[in-house]
This record gives C-alpha cells, structure tokens and sequence, in this order.
C-alpha cells in the first residue's frame, strides 16, 4: 500500500507542476483531494489477513506532517510573495509522508526551487550582468556605510516566477528514494 500511497502522490505532484508551469498555480481541485488521500492512506493500512484497518499512528503522523509542511510553507507565505498553493501541495506532501519524510522533502523542495530560481536568474538576465549590478550595489552600500535598499530598476531581474511544483516532485523523488534505501538496510 505504502508504494500505491506514493504513486498517487507523484501523480498529485506531476499534475500540479504541469499546471505550476503552464499556469503559474496549483489549483484546488489538485490540491483538496491530495490532502483528503494522504490523510486516508495515512489512517488506514492493510493487515497481514488482508484487510483494512484504522491505524491511530499512522493518522497521527500524516496529521503531524500536514502542522509541520504546512505551518513552515504558511509561515513563508505569510513573509513572502509565495501562492497559497504552494502551501497546501506542500501540506499534502506532509500528510502522505509523514513529519520526518515530509520535512526532509520540504527541505530538498526549498534547496532544489532555490537553485533552479538561481539558474533560471542567470539565464535570462546572465551572469555578467548580475555580477556588475551585485558589485555596484555593493561598493555603493559601503560608500553610505550602511545598507541601501534596491531601486525597483535593481529589483525588476528578481521579480521572475519560481515554479516550486517541479520541486516539491524532485524532492519527494529523492525523499522517498532515501527512505526505500533505508529501509533495505533493515529488511
């Protein structure tokens, strides 16, 4: 079941980056039923006579990974620019994996968004021209001897969409991945 369970995650997590991507937003209607599933994979499991039984734990853990994903994703989007949606895909990661798995998928989402929103920067604008306009900034700060906030024409290059589905999809990948390895070194 646990396989079954992370499929139909990677499904909710490949639909939302298609439409991350195209759209720039991760509907509800991708995001509600995801949450709903991953509570329910999480309250139930099948027993070794074959049948499904309510687990108390496992209830636990997808609801303690839906506080722990969700509160962290609430807090930057209550700092941040950052889409509701992103909040509630990440919640849903939460409550499929559980706090530890879902935190540590959190935190390959943040470093994986973050590294492709570096690339995607250097791509469109390039890496000359972010290095002089870094280094301008720079000598101007230390002229002033204090810090000087940027001019909106300064601020423009960092204005660019930063699609954390596709993350959120790789650092599962690589969660779940990690966690069947782990688990080999058990069984």
């Amino acid at each position: 079941m646990l396989v079954f369970s992370h499929c139909v995650l990677l499904l909710v997590l490949l639909v939302a980056s298609v439409t991350d991507i195209r759209q720039g937003r991760i509907f509800n209607w991708i995001t509600y039923p995801g949450l709903v599933a991953g509570l329910l994979f999480g309250a139930f499991h099948l027993s070794e006579a074959g049948r499904l039984e309510f687990d108390t734990t496992g209830l636990t853990e997808s609801l303690f990974g839906i506080a722990g994903c969700g509160g962290i994703m609430l807090a930057c989007f209550l700092l941040s620019d950052m889409g509701g949606g992103d909040v509630k895909l990440l919640a849903t990661v939460g409550a499929f994996l559980g706090l530890q798995h879902g935190l540590t998928a959190l935190l390959w989402t943040i470093v994986l968004g973050g590294v492709s929103g570096v690339a995607m920067l250097i791509w469109q604008v390039g890496a000359g021209r972010i290095l002089v306009g870094i280094t301008r900034h720079l000598a101007l700060v230390v002229r002033s001897r204090g810090w000087v906030p940027l001019e909106s024409a300064e601020r423009e290059p960092l204005k660019r969409s930063l699609f954390l589905a596709p993350s959120a999809l790789a650092g599962v990948l690589l969660t779940i991945t990690e966690a069947i390895e782990s688990l080999r070194d058990y069984i």
